[in-house]
């Protein structure tokens, strides 16, 4: 199936055809002056430069082909050339009954199974996951959601930072403080199995041993000569590091489940060490590397740049490889296992120019394959003095603070609005959890990602408005609704417009396929967000103005249950795709 709007473009560009005019032009969209029509086609403007004649004569020849088609009630036109059209009521009806039978809700395979990697996640092995990563997984997890229920193939990568100058800082001050550890015995070959530190060691440790290497140039130098010997295959710093690695991840996957986020991947620099070699002897033997003021480096700047890029630094004047060089040596390994069609960077916008640099260097090199590589930037979380989102003492708030932080308020506001009262301690706890969780997802989804937006816990956790509670509560208060329909034995049939009511909220049901196209195309959530909410927004004024189970007639009653029915299923299937639960009942 698809969305009503690609079915009357492929009718309406037909019309067009039959002209020798590009079917192209007969593309429909919803009207924008639902006064006059549902839809709209305004192809005849851009006709006339191709036919060489007034639009107006060709939107009427067009018109009169349609007209002849019985689907529609009605073509006219407005203005210079532009068609007006609605279509019959049977046609209409017919679409949506078919929608409320297909498991895809009439979106049509967009992918056909072409490989998507998705880059997103971001954090550092032994530090604290904090609201900086809150966006990148967010938008990341969404995407990866998105292009799979469109029919791509997803392949999640968290790639954490787990390879650069930091983990010689730790390695170097864990020498100083525990000398004695077999770790730094350069002729020990087995280590222990349990490792000596735990994340809340690594956490107070790394600051410290950042400071340390900021305030002495023999400390930071022993940390660089640590991170050459662990890259180099030091067996007890690479054991050391296995430990960094895994007390980290452990603490990365408790707080990525919290927020309900997943990877397929849980991969980082060091999984790629082994490429850099061969891949810059091959940027050599090629001449893309060149040796600039002792630095090897790959120019990336091209003609009609209006701003300086900067060459891509490979291999520093001291012989240590850049963060770019992993970038450059992930691209090598992921085209190797997977040949993606496309791969998504979702990081902060701030880092673009970084990636610019790097994509332009793989294309130069012919390291990309056939796929396309793109940055998904973002804007900031911000407070309410409009700076970057911090506590109260003026630290990063860790994601876990955060999490606890949403769960809590989620709580109050179900208190204050007389919900979940007859749950017991434990479902309300999940059912507080699962309200946390959309509050702070939805505030980030609902702004398109290269917006800031400042982080207002009052009004995310709120039932009105704009957002995540106020959809999920008009998703349980259906599924309330579809519930006491089938306990009184009463069933979902097929569909009728009875009323503009009725026949508003079936339009907007056949518009699903257009928002998930456009977030896909996009590469934006928020066009997800958006039609939940209007979807929301549409059934509550559907179910305030008819009647549904107190309906005499009972096949109007099987219509409305059906729209009802079919309204739950998209609004729940939009949250599925934002990352948001909805919780059985509230």
């Amino acid at each position: 199936m698809t969305s009503l709007t690609d079915r009357l473009s492929q009718i309406t560009g037909a019309a067009f055809a039959a002209l020798e005019l590009p079917p192209a032009l007969g593309a429909v969209a919803v009207s924008n002056r639902p006064d006059l029509s549902q839809f709209q086609c305004n192809g005849a403007m851009a006709a006339a430069k191709l036919a060489r004649k007034p639009p107006r004569e060709i939107a009427q020849a067009v018109a009169d082909r349609l007209a002849a088609d019985p689907i529609f009630a009605e073509v006219s036109l407005a203005g210079p050339g532009f068609l007006n059209l609605t279509v019959t009521d049977a046609w209409l009806a017919a679409h949506v009954d078919a929608l409320t039978s297909d498991p895809r809700l009439g979106v049509p395979d967009l992918g056909h199974g072409a490989t998507v990697v998705l880059d997103y996640g971001g954090p550092n092995i032994a530090k604290p996951m904090h609201v900086g990563h809150l966006r990148a997984s967010i938008i990341g997890d969404s995407l990866r959601r998105l292009f799979g229920f469109a029919g791509y193939r997803t392949i999640g990568d968290v790639h954490l930072g787990d390879w650069g100058l930091p983990m010689g800082m730790l390695i170097s001050e864990l020498a100083i403080r525990h000398p004695d550890w077999p770790y730094f015995d350069p002729a020990a070959t087995s280590f222990p199995a349990q490792s000596p530190v735990e994340m809340d060691d690594l956490e107070q440790l790394y600051p410290e041993a950042a400071a340390a290497c900021r305030d002495d140039v023999a400390r930071l130098e022993a940390a660089r000569t640590a991170t050459a010997e662990l890259q180099a295959g030091r067996p007890g710093y690479r054991a050391l590091w296995q430990h960094f690695f895994d007390v980290s991840v452990a603490g990365m996957r408790r707080d990525f489940s919290a927020l309900g986020v997943s990877f397929d991947l849980w991969n980082g620099e060091a999984c790629v060490h082994d490429l850099i070699a061969p891949m810059i002897e091959a940027l050599r033997r090629d001449r893309v590397a060149e040796i600039d003021q002792g630095a090897e480096i790959v120019r990336v700047a091209e003609d009609g740049d209006k701003s300086d890029i900067p060459p891509l630094i490979l291999v520093k004047s001291d012989g240590a490889v850049m963060y770019g060089t992993t970038d450059l040596a992930t691209i090598v390994d992921r085209v190797q296992r997977f040949d993606p069609a496309l791969s998504l960077y979702v990081v902060d916008q701030r880092q673009h120019l970084h990636f610019e640099q790097v994509f332009r260097a793989a294309r130069k090199a012919g390291l990309a394959g056939s796929g396309v590589l793109e940055h998904i930037g973002f804007g900031t979380v911000n407070g309410p003095d409009g700076k970057p989102f911090k506590t109260r003492a003026g630290g990063v708030m860790r994601l876990g603070e955060l999490i606890r932080m949403a769960t809590e308020a989620a709580a109050e506001r179900i208190a204050e609005a007389g919900l979940a009262e007859e749950m017991d301690a434990e479902e309300r706890a999940q059912v507080a959890r699962q309200v946390g969780i959309a509050a702070v997802k939805f505030a980030d989804l609902a702004n398109h990602r290269m917006s800031n937006y400042v982080f207002d816990l009052d009004r995310f956790t709120r039932f009105e408005g704009r957002t995540g509670p106020y959809l999920q509560y008009a998703a349980v208060r259906i599924r309330s609704l579809l519930r006491k329909a089938a306990e009184r034995g009463l069933e979902p049939g097929a569909v009728e417009p009875a009323t503009e009511i009725d026949r508003d909220l079936m339009l907007l049901l056949g518009r699903l396929p257009d928002a998930v196209a456009a977030a896909v195309d996009k590469r934006a959530p928020n066009e997800l967000a958006d039609f939940a909410h209007q979807l929301s927004q549409e059934f509550n004024r559907f179910y305030a103005n008819c009647h549904i189970l107190s309906e005499t007639d009972p096949g109007l009653r099987a219509s409305r249950l059906a729209l009802a029915a079919l309204t739950h299923d998209q609004i729940v299937h939009v949250l599925d795709l934002l990352g948001i639960e909805v919780p059985e009942r509230m």
